[in-house]
């Protein structure tokens, strides 16, 4: 009995047929697998340095907010916690959100029940960005008068950013802020008496800090300065050295970059 021949022809059909069902495999395994929710960490500087009054920060910290909403809130999961910097910054916790909106399964959905699917999600998530800004610009305007808008305790920030990103989380972190840390203690950096003089002192510093902090497993967040100052603030009101020493901080923790808006 004659063996059945072997076709070339039928061979590589049949291989490109198991090469296009491995990649529809693998492209509907890669779509359910849904982006890492985002945590979004606000902290609004509630000290005597920074003017919330002042028409130049109000605006710019007001559409800074408009755009975080915007642009972090985008899934269900998606958080955005706000903490007041001060004396006691750690148990500062000013607000708590998540988004609970969901965009039902359209797997299997036609493209008009596609398209009624998505209008639905996003009118129902701008329900909430809408909620989540008033909340935020409400404690944007919050006043603080208590004795604990003397000091300025950023370095407490650092734990906070470090439980946020035990959970596998995009970690976007904004800081509100001068950035002008001020506690008193043998230990401690008041930059309001004692400000780093130039760039090698900043670096000097921020690494024997960083020594200090080294617990704090922040991960790689993305981090944000939204800082109180016009642009044509002089150098002894904003400090460059001040800067440095914040990016060599966070540099040394976990190799990020800190961008100023």
């Amino acid at each position: 009995m004659n063996s059945p021949s072997f076709s070339p022809r039928l061979a590589l059909i049949g291989l490109a047929s198991l090469v296009s069902a491995c990649n529809f495999f693998a492209t509907e395994q890669t779509a359910s697998i849904p982006d890492a929710p985002i945590h979004t960490l606000i902290f609004l500087d509630k000290t005597q340095s920074v003017n919330i009054n002042q028409g130049f920060v109000q605006a710019k910290y007001r559409q800074a907010l408009n755009d975080i909403v915007e642009s972090n809130m985008t899934n269900k999961g998606d958080q955005l916690e706000v903490y007041f910097i001060h004396e006691n910054t750690s148990r500062a916790k000013a607000l708590s959100l998540t988004v609970h909106s969901e965009k039902e399964g359209i797997e299997n959905a036609n493209a008009t029940d596609r398209e009624t699917i998505e209008t639905a999600f996003q009118m129902a998530l701008q329900r909430e960005k809408g909620i989540f800004l008033r909340q935020a610009l409400t404690k944007l305007n919050q006043q603080n008068t208590g004795a604990s808008n003397q000091a300025t305790d950023i370095w407490a920030s650092l734990p906070i950013i470090a439980k946020a990103a035990e959970d596998g989380a995009q970690v976007r972190v904004y800081y509100f802020s001068d950035m002008i840390e001020s506690v008193k203690g043998a230990d401690r950096r008041d930059f309001h008496h004692l400000p780093p003089t130039d760039d090698a002192q900043a670096e000097t510093w921020a690494k024997a800090d960083a020594k200090k902090m080294e617990q704090y497993a922040i991960g790689t967040p993305e981090v944000t300065v939204v800082s109180p100052f016009e642009p044509t603030a002089s150098i002894k009101e904003n400090n460059p050295h001040v800067t440095r020493y914040w990016q060599v901080l966070f540099q040394e923790l976990g190799g990020v970059s800190v961008e100023e808006m």
